[in-house]
């Protein structure tokens, strides 16, 4: 997770939403992704979305069986979609998500339409260094 921790600072430091992901595969990371909406213009470009395509790429594969993610904030269901159709064993989160009180991460990686269903975890040890974060980012766009 202190990973993933950094890729969300170098985030910060370039004006984007704080949001750092890494996938790791049998104890080292295959990939790293950070949040760059803002600078690519692309909605689709959240931390866990490019992540998972670097460690397709790299294994060339679109099956990332093995793998682990470790992502600073609780995925969107845009991103929770992708990580159970990559096939990633477990999914671990530390800040969870304020504006969505439904656990929809939850009911995406449990629904009867989706095959793969990972395994979440919330680390609560790394929750206020990554809460922080995104409460720094936010409070400083409210003061331009």
């Amino acid at each position: 997770m202190k990973e993933a921790i950094k890729e969300a600072q170098k985030a910060y430091s370039k004006g984007e939403v704080p949001i750092g992901a890494v996938i790791v595969s049998d104890g080292k990371i295959l990939s790293r992704g950070q949040n760059k909406r803002e600078q690519s213009q692309n909605a689709i470009h959240h931390a866990e979305m490019i992540a998972i395509d670097k460690a397709c790429k790299k294994l060339k594969s679109w099956r990332l069986d093995n793998c682990e993610m470790y992502v600073t904030l609780e995925p969107c269901p845009m991103c929770a979609g992708a990580i159970s159709n990559a096939r990633i064993k477990k999914v671990v989160f530390a800040a969870r998500e304020q504006t969505s009180k439904d656990n929809l991460m939850q009911q995406i990686f449990q629904s009867d339409r989706l095959n793969h269903k990972p395994q979440i975890f919330h680390d609560q040890s790394h929750e206020k260094e990554a809460s922080q974060l995104l409460t720094d980012f936010f409070k400083s766009k409210r003061k331009c």
